[in-house]
């Protein structure tokens, strides 16, 4: 994403590699260091064409490059967040954090090995 598109706070953006999607909302942009203070929202991964749903409101907050992040449109988001609200609240805290990591981990290497 070219960074001069402003992301603002409040903002939903997304995060997308390969068949899944984080959706977070900005807390704050940090021009000076071309960074992003996310808190994510909602993990979406296509799965034999379905999408699965993983609640991450439980989740630390990640501050990432700005240029990785596009503005999520409200037609895409507002169903996303009805679909949320409807999980399961049994889902368990620990494995929401886990695939959050998992995800990150995977961009993280594809974007250090693009910078290299």
């Amino acid at each position: 994403m070219d960074s001069s598109i402003g992301l603002q706070a409040r903002q939903i953006v997304f995060l997308e590699h390969r068949d899944s999607r984080l959706y977070a909302e900005v807390v704050q942009v940090v021009p000076s260091r071309q960074l992003c203070w996310v808190r994510p929202l909602v993990l979406v991964t296509l799965v034999d064409q379905d999408s699965q749903l993983t609640d991450l409101s439980s989740c630390s907050d990640l501050l990432w490059p700005i240029s990785l992040f596009r503005p999520a449109m409200d037609v895409e988001v507002i169903p996303l967040l009805t679909q949320m609200l409807a999980l399961e609240s049994s889902e368990q805290e620990l494995i929401a954090k886990q695939q959050l990591h998992h995800f990150i981990n995977l961009v993280w290497q594809d974007y250090t090995t693009t910078k290299q």
